[in-house]
């Protein structure tokens, strides 16, 4: 069998931290953290922003966020829009309908991204103010990840000469 060298893409890395987010702290989750750390040690990190971030894809979440974790996690697999309580970060407390699309790290909090149907915007959504996370059987658009993800290149748009 060949070995690829290649370091993982920004899609892998999210994709095998949010399935590792929800496994909570068991010995099966120690194990798979471990491994995820190991394939970061081939990054080059001389970025403390992607340092700090890749740290905090490797944490365990707390049971409670875990399981919303869970729920997130689902509804993006099956393109099911969530229904959020969530509070803001001056204490307001709104619910929303999600179409969830990924979820990211940045820094040390988890994010869902989605489009919010209230604001009819993409937003982000940290999971440490989601307060509840109701499942609905209502379908979601299917939404392109790779231009949510973390440490994602832009590519410059170059405008032709008049």
């Amino acid at each position: 069998m060949k070995h690829d060298s290649r370091p993982l893409t920004t899609a892998e890395i999210a994709a095998l931290a949010l399935s590792l987010a929800h496994l909570g702290s068991g010995p099966q989750a120690v194990t798979a953290r471990r491994g995820l750390q190991h394939a970061f040690e081939h990054l080059e990190l001389d970025d403390d922003v992607i340092a700090t971030t890749l740290t905090t894809l490797t944490e365990p979440l707390p049971s409670d966020v875990a399981s919303r974790a869970r729920l997130i996690a689902d509804a993006i697999t099956s393109r099911l829009m969530i229904r959020l309580h969530y509070r803001d970060a001056s204490g307001t407390i709104t619910v929303r309908d999600v179409e969830p699309v990924t979820c990211l790290v940045h820094r040390e909090y988890w994010y869902l991204v989605g489009v919010c149907r209230m604001r009819r915007a993409i937003r982000a959504f940290r999971f440490d103010r989601i307060i509840a996370v109701e499942p609905t059987l209502m379908p979601s658009r299917p939404h392109l990840a790779d231009r949510f993800l973390p440490f994602q290149r832009r590519k410059r748009r170059t405008t032709a000469a008049a």
